[in-house]
């Protein structure tokens, strides 16, 4: 039919000048050759017209069929990291960290995110975006395809899938209008990355609240700080490094009509681990974007509460019971358990975000230090005292600092050991294959292959076992079980003859008792935290160090420095008022 109505007409295209035209459902004609629209219409008769009583409806199935492209539809990196939020946040309300924490919080936050940047819900468009249409323009793409785009600034990913329409609907981006085709022009620059504005976004720098892989993680931990869920920082990381929150493959998060390419691998490829300090301070710098108001306080009966906490933790290091409270009387003292200083307040200036593990982890430290001085000498002392005492029948055992310090150096050397392994063992690549360019991608494959056959043979060779899956989650690192025979629980031990619980007085323990620092610095841009000389400290001090940085996966300069700020409120002298001599000016006559 095609044939019959366009032979009459015999003008050339003016894009590829061929005479070969077709005709579209709109009843246009377009060159079948370079699928070019032009403004000529197909001639009805009058008795082709038939109008009935019902109405009159028409369907636009548009200029012609999306076709997809080699890489997938067009998506941007925004609409990369929503997929990749959207994952993370079922993940969380699948292992039970707070119901609905993926639309009424994580969603919210996302949504605020793209309004603070202008990527979304923004009435004008972004210099970013304004970039890219120059880009295109200069590359050679008409003005009729950029004007034909949606206003937004982000365009959802259309398809098929309810999977997809549903993860675009539950973050609120606005829908697309579906693919549009694109010019050769425009395809040539598409070809060097599978997003549109891959390029560019990589140029950007991250004073420009650029999103990144460690800042979903920072999405993350506010999300679970505003619904004051039952995970610290470090147990998010160990979420995430035991693959139950998705973050080292964010290309399982994307879609099979989304394609990773090109220079999107710089972007979303993660190849090393995430660190606490890092994504502690991202999640300062995104609750100070955002505005965010006053988190929900953090009262006693909170997880993130010092007395929770150092209660979690001391099961976790196998000490007494006794010592909890201890811990809640320096937490009072230090006034670390208020929750005006607890809630995180995001317009309060001048204010650290607090790492609610790592303070509880110091405020430990510094009771074993108040007790057992860890000196080197008083902690030795105090353990033969134990092993003198032979308690009764019915009397608690005495708590053994020399059988605590053997049976937690054998189980910290298991423990650092099995990490290391596991951290070697890790699997940073999937079967899905990130390319940077397509010729790239056999050799890729060719790689991989050659290193899981040369895997498989080393672990015949060595007689390995098999590897028995993902380990289920858990924010323990030791387990004190009555049936564990090897090892000693002094969960119920005694502190009787060691602290005596009357006689708590801050001028009787300072006489034995001995600061990390004599002097504090106050240097903002001075990295005080890192200057930990290992040599210049006790051997029981460094012990309880290693293996509390070893429970919560930091470095132990942290724990030092936080141990240094716990005892700076503890031990604070008010400054000596001096006399200011009163000078009396003379007369001059």
């Amino acid at each position: 039919m095609d044939e019959e109505d366009t032979r009459s007409y015999k003008e050339p295209c003016p894009q590829c000048t061929e005479i070969h035209w077709g005709i579209s459902d709109e009843g246009k004609f377009y060159c079948k050759n370079c699928h070019t629209v032009i403004e000529k219409t197909k001639e009805l008769d009058e008795s082709e017209i038939y109008i009935s009583h019902a109405k009159v409806q028409s369907i636009n199935r548009g200029l012609r069929k999306a076709k997809k492209k080699e890489w997938g539809w067009e998506w941007y990196i925004c609409e990369g990291f929503q997929f990749i939020l959207c994952k993370q946040a079922e993940a969380l309300e699948a292992l039970g960290l707070g119901p609905n924490i993926k639309d009424n919080v994580m969603c919210n936050l996302w949504r605020q995110y793209l309004q603070k940047t202008e990527h979304a819900y923004c009435n004008k468009t972004t210099s970013k975006r304004s970039r890219l249409c120059l880009d295109l323009e200069s590359s050679g793409a008409s003005s009729s395809e950029l004007e034909s785009e949606p206003e937004g600034c982000i365009t959802g990913v259309t398809s098929d899938s309810d999977v997809e329409r549903g993860s675009q609907s539950s973050l609120g981006l606005p829908p697309s209008g579906g693919y549009s085709g694109t010019s050769d022009a425009e395809s040539a620059t598409s070809v060097q990355s599978g997003s549109v504005d891959g390029c560019l976004y990589i140029k950007k720098t991250p004073s420009e609240n650029k999103m990144t892989m460690p800042m979903t993680l920072a999405f993350c931990y506010l999300s679970l700080l505003w619904v004051r869920a039952s995970v610290t920082l470090t147990d998010l990381l160990r979420l995430v490094f035991y693959h139950h929150i998705p973050y080292y493959n964010p290309q399982e998060c994307f879609p099979e009509t989304t394609r990773v390419y090109g220079p999107d691998i710089w972007i979303f490829d993660v190849q090393n681990f995430p660190a606490y300090n890092d994504i502690l301070k991202l999640t300062c710098d995104l609750g100070r974007l955002l505005q965010l108001p006053r988190f929900p306080p953090i009262i006693e009966s909170c997880y993130y509460h010092p007395n929770v906490l150092c209660m979690k933790y001391l099961m976790e290091v196998n000490l007494p019971d006794e010592l909890h409270g201890w811990t809640c009387f320096v937490a009072e003292k230090t006034k670390l358990d208020e929750a005006n200083i607890l809630t995180y307040n995001p317009r309060r200036k001048r204010k650290r975000f607090i790492p609610y593990d790592i303070q509880a982890m110091a405020i430990i430290v510094v009771v074993l230090k108040l007790i057992f001085i860890l000196d080197d000498e008083s902690e030795w002392q105090l353990a033969k005292l134990a092993r003198k005492t032979k308690p009764a029948e019915n009397e608690a055992t005495i708590f053994d600092f020399r059988k605590w310090y053997t049976t937690m150096r054998s189980c910290m050397d298991e423990a650092h050991k099995k990490l290391e392994e596991e951290q070697a063992r890790f699997a940073w690549s999937n079967d899905i294959v990130m390319s940077y360019t397509q010729k790239s991608r056999s050799r890729i494959m060719k790689r991989k292959r050659m290193a899981k056959n040369l895997q498989n043979q080393f672990s015949k060779l060595a007689g390995a076992a098999p590897d028995a899956g993902n380990r289920g989650p858990s924010s323990f690192v030791f387990n004190w079980q009555e049936q564990n025979t090897s090892t000693i629980c002094f969960h119920g031990h005694s502190l009787e003859g060691i602290a005596q619980k009357d006689k708590k007085q801050l001028p009787n323990w300072r006489k034995n008792y001995w600061l990390n620092s004599v002097k504090k610095c106050t240097n903002v841009f001075c990295k005080h935290w890192r200057h930990y000389d290992e040599s210049q400290f006790p051997s029981s001090y460094r012990f309880v160090i290693s293996l509390f940085a070893l429970v919560l996966r930091v470095e132990p300069c942290l724990i030092h420095y936080e141990v240094s700020l716990v005892e700076g409120k503890l031990f604070k002298e008010k400054p000596t008022k001096k006399k200011r001599k009163s000078t009396r000016r003379k007369k001059t006559l």
